[in-house]
């Protein structure tokens, strides 16, 4: 499954592949309202944000992504921590990562969606992602 490549992100006002939302995987309800408080402060309600659970690790991200906003919101789960960003801007892009930082909250796994992880399902994703970050700690050594 590792086909994909890393590519530097910008900052351009072009929107990335994908629908514009916001996957976010194993942040547990109070957890959540702080990204929901996060984008609210950075002004980017606009931008729906799926909560993927437990019950959700088969079904493929493109499907995931297509929910309504606030789909699996309060629903706690045991999977991965991750954020799977589509469809938006780079510039927001680093707007996120880099106000994501000053809340506390334990790092996620970060993916940007590519038409081949669209169709992967939610485990095939975390999976990878893990294996990436192992492989970048493995690196930065």
């Amino acid at each position: 499954m590792s086909e994909g490549t890393f590519t530097k992100i910008g900052e351009s006002a072009e929107r990335m592949y994908g629908p514009r939302a916001l996957l976010v995987c194993g942040f547990a309800s109070a957890e959540q309202k702080v990204v929901m408080e996060l984008l609210d402060a950075m002004e980017m309600t606009d931008i729906p944000v799926i909560f993927a659970g437990d019950a959700d690790t088969e079904k493929c991200i493109g499907e995931l992504l297509m929910l309504p906003g606030q789909t699996g919101r309060n629903t706690e789960c045991d999977i991965a921590r991750a954020v799977v960003m589509s469809g938006i801007t780079e510039g927001e892009l680093q707007k996120i990562l880099s106000s994501y930082k000053t809340t506390g909250l334990p790092r996620p796994l970060w993916a940007a969606l590519t038409p081949l992880s669209e169709k992967w399902d939610l485990s095939a994703l975390l999976s990878e992602l893990q294996k990436e970050r192992a492989e970048m700690a493995k690196r930065n050594r």
